[in-house]
């Protein structure tokens, strides 16, 4: 089925599939998981994803995370879309390729910004590892976010993702926030 959304603007990925809708058990959920060392809730968010997501990922090729910037990495030290793709890949038996994709600039927080100042924020912010097209060219890919918030962010990726080649890119999130929310 295709939103009223996708209609009017077709998104850049082939397909988008999210497990629940970002309410307060799902927010609390991604922010234990995100900000509170709660690595706990990664496989079971996963296998939330994994049976709203059961088509895309029979068909794909390899799973990849959105990548965080080194800098944020380093402070962070944790990527919360690389531990639900590593979960996935792991009960798929897909192959998981955290290092194809690289964020290559250094990003505002997404938290409250606009849809504008979002993709503002993003364009040209990722690009396939160098050294690594091979691991995209022609491949059925999974992207895995934690949250669908205005779609910027796994805009940008698949655009990079298709730059190198990938035939096709699937969005896999844990929460999609509605209009309404956002």
């Amino acid at each position: 089925m295709l939103s009223a959304q996708a209609i009017a603007h077709p998104p850049v990925f082939d397909r988008l599939r999210a497990a629940t809708v970002f309410d307060r058990t799902a927010r609390n959920m991604v922010h234990g998981l995100k900000y509170r060392d709660r690595g706990d809730l990664a496989p079971i968010m996963a296998g939330w994803m994994e049976r709203a997501g059961g088509d895309c990922l029979r068909c794909c090729d390899a799973i990849l995370p959105v990548p965080l910037h080194r800098t944020r990495f380093a402070l962070r030290k944790f990527n919360q879309s690389a531990e639900l793709a590593r979960h996935l890949a792991r009960s798929t038996g897909k192959p998981y390729l955290p290092a194809a994709l690289v964020r290559t600039k250094r990003t505002k927080r997404q938290v409250g910004l606009t849809a504008r100042v979002r993709e503002d924020n993003v364009r040209a912010a990722f690009a396939v590892a160098e050294g690594r097209e091979a691991e995209v060219f022609g491949k059925h890919i999974v992207l895995v976010d934690d949250v669908y918030t205005t779609g910027a962010t796994v805009t940008a990726a698949t655009r990079a993702l298709k730059k190198a080649g990938a035939a096709e890119v699937s969005v896999l999130t844990f929460a999609m926030a509605l209009a309404e929310t956002i």
